[in-house]
């Protein structure tokens, strides 16, 4: 952990509430056990005598300050917590150091889908993208693209979503029988309902899935946010309906969560972007803990393969957003 050390063997720092459970002593008197994490890594912490009036109360996820004295407990460091308390706009401390982040700005990444969306000439899919990016900024700027898999970091929604994006104007490009508008629209929507799937804390770690991620699921829910801000806007029915089936459509086949399959160009080009995206950050992503001409281990999430570093070049999982 990378605290700082004071006086009298005192340390501080910031960090991760990773896993937090109050007890009680043998005597009956409650304690909280954390698990704290930081960039460096993690620790068991004890706040001992605790009382929510007088410490506060904390979950998983919460971005705290600690002051306290390290010691050994059965040959492994533990840190007694003498003082705790939230950190605040204050402390001026980027939470990027402290859990996985985009190496892009929410502000960074939200400004160029934007400009996507200006590049739009269909004035209907404009107007619907435009206003539903623009109901969910606040969200948008942290939120991650996953629970556990792809993009599960800070800021990872908009990461995937523009590489998607970028992707899909690249095809576009290539082939000119593509609807290069409706690919780009459906591009920018088609995860937007993961701000509904998942139940995520103020530093964008995904705690659990929301009732609605658990009963609906983002494909679902994203169909009928196309279909009420399409009816609110006045866009025809036959272009929400067009954006409804991307959707719904875009994890491919049923054992991968899609309501149906891609029954036009568009939707199954962007269904085979999305998993290209996906698949290239799971591989790099995996290998970059693996040595040169080294194997990792098998993976469930790919087809439960072993992956193989040929070491040609860095495996480092991100994407080139400018």
């Amino acid at each position: 952990m990378n605290f700082t050390y004071l006086s009298g063997g005192v340390c501080e720092g910031y960090c991760i509430v990773k896993t937090v459970e109050q007890k009680l002593n043998v005597k009956g008197v409650p304690y909280l056990d954390f698990v704290l994490s930081d960039a460096d890594g993690e620790i068991n912490a004890k706040l001992w005598d605790y009382k929510e009036s007088v410490h506060g109360k904390f979950e998983a996820g919460a971005f705290i300050k600690v002051r306290g004295t390290l010691s050994k407990y059965n040959g492994v460091d533990q840190f007694r917590v003498e003082r705790i308390r939230p950190v605040t706009s204050d402390d001026n401390v980027d939470i990027g150091a402290f859990v996985p982040t985009a190496e892009y700005s929410g502000e960074m990444m939200l400004t160029k889908i934007y400009s996507y969306i200006d590049s739009l000439k269909d004035e209907d899919l404009q107007k619907l993208t435009r206003a539903i990016i623009q109901d969910h900024e606040e969200q948008l700027l942290f939120w991650p693209a996953a629970y556990k898999l792809h993009h599960a970091m800070r800021g990872g929604l908009l990461y995937h979503t523009l590489s998607i994006i970028k992707l899909a104007s690249a095809v576009a490009r290539l082939y000119p029988s593509i609807d290069r508008d409706l690919l780009l629209a459906g591009a920018i929507l088609h995860d937007i309902c993961k701000i509904d799937e998942f139940d995520v804390n103020s530093v964008g770690i995904v705690k659990n899935y929301s009732v609605k991620g658990e009963l609906l699921g983002h494909l679902v829910m994203g169909a009928m946010l196309i279909e009420e801000k399409a009816r609110e806007l006045g866009i025809p029915q036959e272009t929400a309906l067009l954006l409804e089936h991307m959707i719904i459509s875009h994890h491919g086949t049923p054992e991968f969560g899609a309501a149906v399959r891609p029954m036009f160009l568009e939707a199954e080009i962007l269904s085979e972007l999305d998993t290209l995206d996906a698949t290239v950050y799971e591989i790099t992503n995996t290998l970059s803990a693996v040595e040169p001409q080294g194997f990792s281990a098998r993976q469930w999430a790919l087809d439960n393969r072993k992956l193989f570093n040929h070491g040609r070049k860095a495996s480092v999982p991100k994407a080139n957003l400018e």
